[in-house]
Protein backbone atom coordinates (compact mmCIF):
# COMPACT_ATOMS: atom_id res chain seq x y z
CA UNK A 1 0.00 0.00 0.00
CA UNK A 2 2.83 2.39 0.85
CA UNK A 3 4.46 1.84 -2.55
CA UNK A 4 1.10 2.38 -4.21
CA UNK A 5 0.56 5.67 -2.33
CA UNK A 6 4.00 6.92 -3.34
CA UNK A 7 3.30 6.06 -6.98
CA UNK A 8 -0.03 7.87 -6.89
CA UNK A 9 1.58 10.96 -5.34
CA UNK A 10 4.29 10.94 -8.01
CA UNK A 11 1.67 10.69 -10.75
CA UNK A 12 -0.25 13.59 -9.24
CA UNK A 13 2.87 15.75 -9.11
CA UNK A 14 3.67 14.87 -12.71
CA UNK A 15 0.17 15.88 -13.82
CA UNK A 16 0.49 19.31 -12.18
CA UNK A 17 3.93 20.08 -13.66
CA UNK A 18 3.61 22.88 -16.18
CA UNK A 19 6.98 22.54 -17.92
CA UNK A 20 7.27 26.29 -17.64
CA UNK A 21 10.62 27.60 -18.81
CA UNK A 22 13.56 25.38 -19.75
CA UNK A 23 16.68 25.54 -21.88
CA UNK A 24 15.89 26.44 -25.50
CA UNK A 25 12.49 27.99 -24.79
CA UNK A 26 11.45 31.40 -26.13
CA UNK A 27 8.98 33.40 -24.03
CA UNK A 28 7.31 36.60 -25.26
CA UNK A 29 5.58 38.96 -22.81
CA UNK A 30 3.21 41.83 -23.55
CA UNK A 31 2.03 44.29 -20.94
CA UNK A 32 1.92 47.65 -19.20
CA UNK A 33 5.06 49.67 -18.43
CA UNK A 34 4.98 52.42 -15.81
CA UNK A 35 8.00 54.73 -15.57
CA UNK A 36 8.43 56.78 -12.40
CA UNK A 37 11.49 59.08 -12.65
CA UNK A 38 13.40 59.73 -9.42
CA UNK A 39 14.49 63.00 -10.97
CA UNK A 40 16.72 65.93 -10.15
CA UNK A 41 18.44 68.59 -12.25
CA UNK A 42 21.36 71.00 -12.25
CA UNK A 43 20.77 74.75 -12.51
CA UNK A 44 20.61 76.17 -16.03
CA UNK A 45 23.92 77.51 -17.37
CA UNK A 46 23.55 80.25 -20.00
CA UNK A 47 26.40 81.00 -22.43
CA UNK A 48 26.01 84.32 -24.25
CA UNK A 49 28.12 87.23 -25.45
CA UNK A 50 31.32 85.50 -24.33
CA UNK A 51 30.17 84.94 -20.75
CA UNK A 52 28.78 81.96 -18.87
CA UNK A 53 26.27 82.39 -16.04
CA UNK A 54 24.72 79.67 -13.89
CA UNK A 55 21.17 80.63 -13.02
CA UNK A 56 20.85 79.40 -9.43
CA UNK A 57 17.38 78.36 -8.35
CA UNK A 58 16.40 77.06 -11.80
CA UNK A 59 15.41 73.45 -12.24
CA UNK A 60 13.14 70.94 -13.94
CA UNK A 61 11.17 67.81 -13.08
CA UNK A 62 9.95 64.89 -15.19
CA UNK A 63 6.44 63.45 -14.83
CA UNK A 64 5.55 59.75 -14.55
CA UNK A 65 4.39 58.10 -17.75
CA UNK A 66 2.93 54.81 -19.06
CA UNK A 67 3.31 52.81 -22.25
CA UNK A 68 2.97 49.36 -23.84
CA UNK A 69 5.95 47.06 -23.34
CA UNK A 70 7.07 43.83 -24.98
CA UNK A 71 9.87 41.45 -24.01
CA UNK A 72 11.40 38.42 -25.71
CA UNK A 73 13.44 35.99 -23.61
CA UNK A 74 15.60 33.04 -24.69
CA UNK A 75 16.41 30.48 -22.00
CA UNK A 76 20.07 29.55 -22.29
CA UNK A 77 19.65 27.06 -19.42
CA UNK A 78 16.70 26.17 -17.20
CA UNK A 79 17.68 29.08 -14.94
CA UNK A 80 19.48 31.66 -17.10
CA UNK A 81 17.77 33.72 -19.81
CA UNK A 82 18.73 36.60 -22.08
CA UNK A 83 15.87 39.05 -22.55
CA UNK A 84 15.30 42.00 -24.86
CA UNK A 85 12.95 44.72 -23.63
CA UNK A 86 11.15 46.95 -26.13
CA UNK A 87 7.91 48.90 -26.39
CA UNK A 88 6.16 51.98 -27.66
CA UNK A 89 8.43 54.92 -26.74
CA UNK A 90 6.98 56.65 -23.67
CA UNK A 91 6.33 60.39 -23.81
CA UNK A 92 7.95 62.35 -20.98
CA UNK A 93 6.80 65.81 -19.90
CA UNK A 94 9.33 68.25 -18.46
CA UNK A 95 8.10 70.97 -16.09
CA UNK A 96 9.90 73.93 -14.55
CA UNK A 97 10.84 74.04 -10.87
CA UNK A 98 12.28 76.79 -8.69
CA UNK A 99 12.35 80.10 -10.54
CA UNK A 100 11.18 78.27 -13.72
CA UNK A 101 8.05 76.92 -12.02
CA UNK A 102 6.02 79.89 -13.31
CA UNK A 103 6.62 78.63 -16.87
CA UNK A 104 4.77 75.37 -16.15
CA UNK A 105 5.39 72.77 -18.84
CA UNK A 106 8.73 73.27 -20.58
CA UNK A 107 8.40 70.58 -23.24
CA UNK A 108 7.94 66.91 -24.09
CA UNK A 109 10.05 64.19 -25.67
CA UNK A 110 9.80 60.51 -26.56
CA UNK A 111 12.34 58.16 -24.97
CA UNK A 112 13.75 55.15 -26.83
CA UNK A 113 15.47 52.66 -24.52
CA UNK A 114 15.88 49.12 -25.93
CA UNK A 115 17.29 47.03 -23.10
CA UNK A 116 19.19 43.75 -22.82
CA UNK A 117 18.89 41.83 -19.54
CA UNK A 118 20.47 38.63 -18.26
CA UNK A 119 18.13 37.03 -15.73
CA UNK A 120 18.45 34.21 -13.23
CA UNK A 121 15.26 32.25 -12.44
CA UNK A 122 14.91 30.47 -9.13
CA UNK A 123 13.01 27.21 -8.48
CA UNK A 124 12.71 24.24 -10.80
CA UNK A 125 11.91 24.68 -14.50
CA UNK A 126 8.55 22.97 -13.88
CA UNK A 127 7.54 25.23 -10.97
CA UNK A 128 4.50 27.45 -11.30
CA UNK A 129 6.08 30.29 -9.28
CA UNK A 130 9.54 31.44 -10.36
CA UNK A 131 11.16 34.56 -8.87
CA UNK A 132 14.06 36.09 -10.78
CA UNK A 133 16.77 38.74 -10.62
CA UNK A 134 18.51 40.36 -13.55
CA UNK A 135 21.12 42.89 -14.66
CA UNK A 136 21.80 44.53 -17.99
CA UNK A 137 21.88 47.80 -19.83
CA UNK A 138 19.95 50.09 -22.16
CA UNK A 139 20.93 52.47 -24.91
CA UNK A 140 18.75 55.56 -24.56
CA UNK A 141 17.99 58.33 -27.05
CA UNK A 142 15.17 60.82 -27.57
CA UNK A 143 12.99 61.98 -30.44
CA UNK A 144 10.04 64.26 -31.10
CA UNK A 145 11.28 66.99 -28.77
CA UNK A 146 8.54 69.64 -28.53
CA UNK A 147 9.04 72.90 -26.62
CA UNK A 148 6.48 75.14 -24.95
CA UNK A 149 6.12 78.68 -26.32
CA UNK A 150 8.09 80.13 -23.39
CA UNK A 151 11.07 77.97 -24.33
CA UNK A 152 10.79 77.93 -28.14
CA UNK A 153 10.59 81.76 -28.21
CA UNK A 154 13.52 82.14 -25.83
CA UNK A 155 11.46 84.28 -23.44
CA UNK A 156 12.81 82.22 -20.53
CA UNK A 157 16.10 84.08 -21.10
CA UNK A 158 14.68 87.48 -20.12
CA UNK A 159 16.84 89.08 -17.41
CA UNK A 160 17.23 92.40 -15.66
CA UNK A 161 20.74 92.68 -17.12
CA UNK A 162 20.02 91.89 -20.78
CA UNK A 163 16.29 92.50 -21.00
CA UNK A 164 15.04 90.70 -24.12
CA UNK A 165 18.43 90.77 -25.90
CA UNK A 166 19.02 87.04 -25.42
CA UNK A 167 15.60 85.97 -26.67
CA UNK A 168 14.96 84.34 -30.03
CA UNK A 169 13.87 81.14 -31.73
CA UNK A 170 15.14 78.21 -29.65
CA UNK A 171 15.62 74.49 -30.31
CA UNK A 172 16.53 71.69 -27.92
CA UNK A 173 18.62 68.52 -27.99
CA UNK A 174 18.84 65.74 -25.39
CA UNK A 175 22.01 63.66 -25.24
CA UNK A 176 22.03 59.89 -25.75
CA UNK A 177 23.64 57.52 -23.24
CA UNK A 178 24.08 53.95 -22.01
CA UNK A 179 22.23 53.18 -18.77
CA UNK A 180 22.85 50.24 -16.38
CA UNK A 181 19.69 48.39 -15.30
CA UNK A 182 18.89 46.18 -12.27
CA UNK A 183 15.77 44.02 -12.37
CA UNK A 184 13.77 41.70 -10.09
CA UNK A 185 10.35 40.08 -10.19
CA UNK A 186 8.46 36.84 -10.61
CA UNK A 187 6.50 34.82 -13.13
CA UNK A 188 3.50 32.60 -12.39
CA UNK A 189 2.98 29.83 -14.92
CA UNK A 190 -0.69 29.18 -15.64
CA UNK A 191 -0.05 26.23 -17.95
CA UNK A 192 2.74 25.04 -20.26
CA UNK A 193 2.23 28.03 -22.60
CA UNK A 194 0.67 30.93 -20.65
CA UNK A 195 2.06 32.89 -17.71
CA UNK A 196 1.65 36.16 -15.83
CA UNK A 197 4.55 38.26 -14.62
CA UNK A 198 5.48 41.31 -12.60
CA UNK A 199 8.87 43.01 -12.46
CA UNK A 200 10.53 46.15 -11.11
CA UNK A 201 13.60 47.69 -12.72
CA UNK A 202 15.86 50.57 -11.75
CA UNK A 203 17.73 52.45 -14.47
CA UNK A 204 20.66 54.77 -13.77
CA UNK A 205 19.87 57.37 -16.44
CA UNK A 206 20.75 61.01 -17.02
CA UNK A 207 20.79 63.32 -20.03
CA UNK A 208 22.24 66.69 -20.93
CA UNK A 209 19.69 69.14 -22.32
CA UNK A 210 21.08 71.80 -24.64
CA UNK A 211 18.89 74.74 -25.69
CA UNK A 212 20.23 76.73 -28.64
CA UNK A 213 18.85 80.21 -29.32
CA UNK A 214 19.78 81.07 -32.89
CA UNK A 215 18.57 84.61 -33.51
CA UNK A 216 19.17 86.73 -30.43
CA UNK A 217 20.59 90.23 -30.85
CA UNK A 218 23.89 89.10 -29.26
CA UNK A 219 24.33 86.05 -31.49
CA UNK A 220 23.89 82.39 -30.63
CA UNK A 221 22.99 81.62 -27.02
CA UNK A 222 23.32 78.12 -25.55
CA UNK A 223 21.68 77.06 -22.30
CA UNK A 224 22.54 73.68 -20.74
CA UNK A 225 21.49 71.57 -17.80
CA UNK A 226 21.97 67.99 -16.68
CA UNK A 227 18.78 66.10 -15.84
CA UNK A 228 18.93 62.90 -13.80
CA UNK A 229 15.90 60.68 -14.48
CA UNK A 230 16.80 57.37 -12.73
CA UNK A 231 13.35 55.84 -13.41
CA UNK A 232 11.79 52.98 -11.49
CA UNK A 233 10.10 50.87 -14.17
CA UNK A 234 7.18 48.56 -13.32
CA UNK A 235 6.11 45.92 -15.83
CA UNK A 236 2.92 43.81 -15.47
CA UNK A 237 2.50 41.38 -18.32
CA UNK A 238 1.10 38.21 -19.83
CA UNK A 239 3.56 35.78 -21.40
CA UNK A 240 3.44 33.02 -24.01
CA UNK A 241 6.02 30.22 -24.22
CA UNK A 242 6.90 28.85 -27.66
Amino acid sequence: MQIRSIAMAAALLASTAVHAQSAGDVVVNLGWLHLAPQDSSKPLTVNAAGTSVTESGTGASVDDTDTLGITAAYFITDHIAAEGVFGIPPKFTLSGTGSLAQLGKLGTAYEWSPTLLFKYYFNDANARFRPFVGVGGAYVWYSGVSLSSAISSGSFLYSSTYGTALEGATTAKLSSSFAPVANAGFVYNIDKHWSAGLSISYMWLSTRATLTTHSSTVGTVTSTTKIKLDPIVSFASIGYRF
